[in-house]
C-alpha cells in the first residue's frame, strides 16, 4: 500500500469516525426536534415512526396557548444570561488581577471560591429560598442574576487567573514607571489583552446561566420564569405533553446553538491561551 493511499484511508476513517460521533451525540437533539413535529398519535405509536407528516401544532401551543407566556420566558432567560455574563467579567477580572499580580487572596480566596463549585447546587437551594423570601428577591430577575453570578464566580476566577498569568508583566511594569495606577494598568493594558479570556468566560457563563434549571424552578413563580422552567410546565397532573415539551425545548436551544456556533473560535482560543504553559 502506497503512502498516499494509506493517508487517504486514514483521513477517510477519521472523517467517518467524526461523523459517527456527531450523529451519536446529536441524536437526542434530533429526536427532540422530530418529536416536536409529530402529531400526538405519531408520538404515541409503537414502534416509533420515523416517516410521518410533520405538523407545527405543538409550536403553536408553545407560543399561543392561553396563560403560557413563552415569549416572556425567552426574554427573561436572555436578560438574565446577558446580565450575569457582564457582571461576572466585571467582578472576576479585577479579582483575578489582584490574585495574580498582588497575591491578594491567593492562599485562601481562590481555593475557597473553587471549593464552592465542588458542592452540589441543591446544597444552596433551601438557604437561597429562605433568604430570597425574606428579602423580596423571590421571583425577580435580579435574584436569578445574583444566584447565577455566585455559582459561576469559581469558573470566572479560574479562567482569568490562568489567563493573566500568561500575560507579560513587563508591560504593566513599564506603565507603573510612567506613573500609571493599578486600575489604569488593568483598564488600558490587561483588559485589551484579555479579550479572548473575557470572551471565554462570558460565553460559558451565558450558556450555563441559560441552561440552569434548579434555582430558576425554586426561586421563581411567574414573573421571572425562565425558558427551562417554562418547558417543564407542559408536564401536567394529567400527563406529559411530549410534543409541546419537545417544541419548547427545540426553540429554547436555538439561541445557545447559534451563539456557540458563531463564537466557538473565541471560546477555544480563550481557554487554550490561558492553559498553555
Amino acid at each position: 500500500m502506497t503512502g498516499a493511499r494509506r493517508k487517504l484511508l486514514t483521513t477517510a476513517g477519521a472523517w467517518a469516525l467524526a461523523a459517527a460521533c456527531g450523529v451519536l451525540f446529536s441524536f437526542p437533539v434530533l429526536n427532540t426536534v422530530l418529536t416536536s413535529l409529530k402529531t400526538v398519535a405519531d408520538i404515541s405509536s409503537t414502534p416509533p415512526k420515523w416517516v410521518f407528516a410533520p405538523t407545527l401544532e405543538h409550536y403553536a401551543n408553545v407560543f399561543y396557548a392561553a396563560g403560557y407566556k413563552f415569549s416572556q420566558f425567552l426574554a427573561n432567560s436572555l436578560l438574565i444570561s446577558l446580565a450575569c455574563s457582564a457582571l461576572l467579567v466585571v467582578v472576576c477580572l479585577p479579582a483575578a488581577y489582584s490574585i495574580v499580580r498582588f497575591g491578594i487572596g491567593r492562599a485562601r480566596l481562590l481555593p475557597a471560591a473553587v471549593s464552592l463549585r465542588l458542592l452540589p447546587p441543591v446544597t444552596f437551594a433551601i438557604p437561597f429560598f429562605i433568604l430570597y423570601s425574606a428579602s423580596g428577591l423571590l421571583d425577580t430577575r435580579t435574584g436569578l442574576v445574583l444566584v447565577n453570578l455566585l455559582g459561576n464566580i469559581p469558573l470566572g476566577l479560574l479562567i482569568f487567573v490562568s489567563f493573566i498569568q500568561e500575560l507579560p508583566q513587563e508591560l504593566e511594569e513599564s506603565a507603573f514607571l510612567d506613573g500609571a495606577t493599578a486600575a489604569q494598568a488593568l483598564r488600558h493594558i490587561v483588559f485589551p489583552l484579555a479579550y479572548p479570556g473575557i470572551g471565554a468566560v462570558a460565553i460559558l457563563t451565558f450558556i450555563w446561566t441559560w441552561n440552569e434549571f434548579l434555582f430558576a424552578l425554586m426561586l421563581t413563580i411567574n414573573k421571572a420564569t425562565t425558558v427551562t422552567v417554562g418547558a417543564s410546565l407542559f408536564v401536567t397532573a394529567w400527563g406529559v405533553l411530549w410534543g409541546d415539551v419537545a417544541a419548547a425545548i427545540s426553540v429554547a436551544v436555538v439561541p445557545t446553538l447559534l451563539f456557540s456556533f458563531f463564537v466557538q473560535r473565541y471560546l477555544v482560543r480563550g481557554i487554550t491561551l490561558g492553559a498553555v504553559r
